[in-house]
């Protein structure tokens, strides 16, 4: 067994979806953030083994301060608004191994 992690990066977006009337991720933009997020990786090759993987995830339990995504193996938590957010986490985050402060939940 390896000592290294499979990705060197694993994002996670809440997709939740609420019935109940309360606030959820994927009334606030999820899906289509979580698919930019995947084309851009693919774009800049840095998805696969060893790489960045992003993923979709159930509730996450976060979803009063969302939309969210969480970074492993740090575990940094985010919230965006727009693409613009997402590209930023993109660059300074998964690209560029920083904090997007503002945007940490």
């Amino acid at each position: 067994m390896a000592d290294t992690p499979y990705f060197q990066k694993h994002v996670f977006f809440c997709m939740n979806q609420r019935e109940d009337g309360r606030p959820c991720c994927a009334e606030r933009g999820a899906q289509a953030a979580q698919e930019h997020t995947k084309k851009r990786i693919k774009q800049l090759d840095l998805n696969g083994p060893g790489k960045i993987r992003i993923n979709k995830a159930a509730c996450l339990d976060r979803c009063d301060e969302g939309p969210v995504l969480v970074v492993y193996p740090q575990g940094t938590w985010y919230t965006y608004v727009d693409q613009s957010d997402i590209d930023e986490i993109i660059e300074v985050d998964l690209v560029g191994g920083g904090i997007v402060e503002r945007l940490k939940v």
